[in-house]
């Protein structure tokens, strides 16, 4: 056990004076998770500026904005003379929609005829243009049923006959999966995972590469007697622990706003262990294949930098072109954040991660080999040393 200690104890004092190195392990990654946690902490978007033009002045066009402004995803912030400013505001960002009321709405409804109404939005954002939608068909919805019901009424039917009239096919929907819309649990959940997965990288990267870099290789090697593996495992256990420690941290935090099902903390967390540790093992190896620390970080930013736009979160990845799919699903952290989702938002047990865990336990095995016996080479070879 001599050489595991001694090359852990180098390794924990060279981490302590770095402090550099240290932060980026623990303060920093906790607070950029605490960020983001806080960031969504009002877990659905809520009173969403809107914009209204209305050119019928009455009392049904009052009635449809008092209805919009009771919604709870909406807040009426701007009333417009114009099509020009209302344009203007949309343009400036003032709001992310802009509902135009047509003249003499209330009279052609009153004659039969239906009214068209316009709801201008900007789909840039998407989030935004989505809910502000849903809650004015909602709300636009409402007033329509409750104008056809009365002049069913008045036309002579039942008040259940004029329902049933109206609306005789009803579709009844419901979410599985995050039925609340809750962007805490969908959003800062995986973006967790996200951030750590590229610390990871560039952590084994670094302290590999560093290593190669200072030409202080061989120290690396003599401090655990000459033996690689222990050199190398020494190396990459100070960040493993540190952000499985961060993460923890998380993740309690996440239990404690009821955002981690019963019995899936445990799994959870020995599913993101396995990912760190992942791509801690494929930075020091390409940094020993590449024999080059600016090799290392560019591929680490190249590889888990856009890795969350190709987990089929954001995109769906059947819709996503043959070679993006394929990328996308080369990533180890595609698969890893589909665990997790399973585990969080669709009531799979731990059993369903199995098959996951096993390949990216062989996966981390498979990459720990391949530097193991790069390192027992390039380490010691005086032509690796001191290249950028």
């Amino acid at each position: 056990m001599k050489p595991w200690g001694d090359g852990l104890r180098r390794e924990l004092r060279l981490l302590w004076q770095r402090q550099f190195d240290l932060a980026m392990l623990t303060w920093v990654p906790l607070l950029l998770g605490l960020m983001m946690i806080w960031s969504f902490a009002a877990g659905l978007p809520t009173r969403l500026p809107i914009g209204v033009l209305d050119g019928d002045h009455s009392g049904l066009s009052r009635q449809l904005q008092r209805m919009l402004d009771a919604a709870p995803g909406l807040r009426i912030a701007a009333q417009y003379s114009d099509e020009q400013a209302l344009q203007r505001s949309l343009r400036a960002g003032e709001v992310y929609a802009a509902l135009i009321i047509p003249p003499e709405l209330a009279r052609d409804i009153k004659r039969g005829q239906a009214g068209q109404l316009a709801l201008l939005h900007n789909a840039q954002f998407s989030t935004h243009s989505g809910l502000i939608q849903k809650d004015v068909r909602t709300v636009v919805g409402t007033l329509s049923a409750g104008i056809e019901l009365t002049a069913r009424n008045k036309r002579g039917q039942s008040p259940q006959a004029a329902k049933q009239a109206f609306e005789p096919m009803r579709a009844s929907l419901g979410a599985l999966y995050n039925g609340a819309l809750n962007y805490q649990q969908f959003l800062a959940t995986a973006l967790i995972p996200a951030l750590l997965h590229l610390l990871a990288m560039v952590a084994g990267g670094w302290t590999v590469g560093r290593e190669l870099r200072d030409a202080t290789a061989p120290d690396w090697l003599a401090a655990s007697g000459g033996q690689v593996l222990p050199a190398l495992l020494a190396k990459l256990l100070p960040a493993w622990a540190l952000l499985n420690a961060v993460n923890l941290v998380f993740w309690l935090i996440f239990a404690r706003l009821g955002l981690v099902p019963e019995g899936t903390l445990a799994p959870l967390l020995a599913l993101h262990a396995l990912m760190i540790a992942l791509y801690l093992a494929l930075g020091a190896a390409i940094a020993l294949a590449g024999r080059s620390l600016r090799l290392v970080l560019s591929a680490a930013g190249f590889i888990t930098a856009p890795a969350f736009a190709y987990s089929g979160l954001a995109f769906p990845l059947m819709a996503m072109p043959e070679g993006a799919r394929l990328w996308a699903q080369a990533l180890p952290f595609t698969w890893t954040l589909q665990g997790q989702m399973g585990l969080l938002q669709m009531g799979q047990g731990a059993a369903a991660l199995q098959p996951l865990l096993g390949g990216l336990l062989l996966a981390t095995l498979g990459l720990l080999a391949a530097s193991w016996g790069l390192a027992s080479r390039v380490a010691l070879d005086p032509k690796s040393w001191g290249r950028r």
